[in-house]
C-alpha cells in the first residue's frame, strides 16, 4: 500500500511541459495524478496495433483556442473517428473566416444583445461572426450540392463536404477530410449549420440519413479488433462514443476530460465505472477521469503526448 512516496516538484534547470506532466505522476496533488496517468493510457492506446481510436467532443471548446488542440489531433492522424455536436460545426465554419473575440463572464448581457454580440462563457461571438457567415458559406454549398444531384448525405458525408469546400487548414474539419477521418454529428439539428439544412429543405427535397451514420459506426465497432476514446465533456457526443463501443465489449482504453458532477446521475457526470455497468467500457480497460476544464488541461496533455510521439519516432 505505501510504494509511492510524494515528491515535491524540482524546477532547478529549465522543464519542459512533458517534463512537468512527468513530474505529476510523483507530485501527485489529487488531480495532476490523473493527468499524468491520462497521458500514458493516450500514449499506449495511439501505439496499440489494431486499436481504432475514438475522440468525443462538445462544440463550446471549438470557439476557443483549444479547437487548435483538436485540429493537431486529426491533422496528425491520431485519430480514427471523430463524434462531436452540431455546435463544432458551426464555430469551426465561423472561425475559418471570421474572429471570436475575448470577453468575461460577468459582462452585460442586455448590452451585448443590443450591440448584436453573443455571449458563450468568456468568449464573445459577434453575429457577423456566426450566424451571418455560417449562413452565407452553408447556403452557397448547399445550393452547389443539390446543383451535383445530391439530394441526401449522412452528416459524416456532410461534413467531409464541409471541410473540404468551405473550411481551412485552420480547421478541425478540413484535415478530417484531407485524412479521411469520418467526423459523425448525431445531434446535427441542434445548431446553426442544422437549422440551414432545415431551412434548405423547405425548398428542395433535401434530407440528412442519420441511419447511414449509425451502419458506418456499426460496421467500425464490429470489425474493430480493440477500441480507445479520448472523451472530452459529456452529452450526446460522449454518449454515441460509449454506445457503440458496447457492441465490442466495451472500450480498451478510455480517457475522460470533465467538469461535470455524478451526483445527479447524468451521462455527462458519470464516471468511468459507471459505463463498466453498461459494458460501454471493458472491466479490463485501461481509465481514467481527469475533473476539470479541458481549456486547461487538454493543451497541456496532448502537448506532453506530442513530446513522447516524437520522442519514440526519432529512436
Amino acid at each position: 500500500m505505501l510504494k509511492g512516496p510524494v515528491k515535491d516538484y524540482d524546477f532547478s534547470g529549465s522543464i519542459s511541459v512533458n517534463d512537468l506532466v512527468i513530474q505529476m505522476e510523483n507530485s501527485w496533488g489529487f488531480t495532476a495524478g490523473k493527468l499524468a496517468k491520462g497521458v500514458e493510457i493516450l500514449e499506449k492506446m495511439i501505439h496499440e496495433k489494431n486499436c481504432t481510436k475514438f475522440l468525443s467532443f462538445t462544440g463550446n471548446l471549438v470557439a476557443t483556442g483549444t479547437r487548435g488542440v483538436l485540429k493537431e489531433l486529426v491533422k496528425r492522424k491520431l485519430v480514427d473517428i471523430v463524434i462531436t455536436t452540431c455546435g463544432t460545426l458551426d464555430h469551426d465554419l465561423a472561425r475559418c473566416w471570421k474572429n471570436y473575440y475575448k470577453g468575461s463572464f460577468t459582462m452585460n448581457d442586455s448590452d451585448l444583445h443590443a450591440r448584436k454580440i453573443n455571449r458563450l462563457g468568456n468568449v464573445l461571438v459577434p453575429n457577423e461572426s456566426y450566424g451571418e457567415i455560417i449562413e452565407k458559406k452553408m447556403d452557397t454549398l448547399l445550393r452547389s450540392l443539390w446543383k451535383e444531384g445530391a439530394k441526401e448525405l449522412s452528416t459524416s458525408q456532410l461534413c467531409r463536404e464541409i471541410g473540404t469546400r468551405i473550411c481551412n487548414d485552420s480547421s478541425i474539419l478540413y484535415w478530417a477530410a484531407k485524412n479521411n477521418i469520418p467526423v459523425y454529428v448525431p445531434g446535427i439539428t441542434d445548431g446553426s449549420v442544422g437549422y440551414q439544412l432545415w431551412f434548405f429543405s423547405q425548398e428542395h427535397d433535401f434530407r440528412i440519413n442519420l441511419l447511414k451514420d449509425s451502419q458506418e459506426l456499426n460496421d467500425m465497432v464490429f470489425t474493430a479488433k480493440k477500441t480507445g476514446a479520448l472523451l472530452i465533456g459529456g452529452g450526446i457526443s460522449k454518449h454515441h462514443t460509449l454506445w457503440w463501443n458496447q457492441f465490442k465489449d466495451g472500450l480498451d482504453y478510455a480517457v475522460y476530460v470533465s467538469t461535470a458532477d455524478e451526483w445527479d446521475g447524468s451521462l455527462s457526470g458519470a464516471r468511468p465505472r459507471e459505463a463498466v455497468s453498461w459494458g460501454k467500457i471493458s472491466s479490463k480497460a485501461r481509465r481514467v477521469i481527469v475533473e476539470g476544464d479541458a481549456s486547461v488541461i487538454l493543451p497541456i496533455m496532448v502537448c506532453s503526448l506530442l513530446t513522447r510521439l516524437a520522442a519514440k519516432t526519432v529512436k
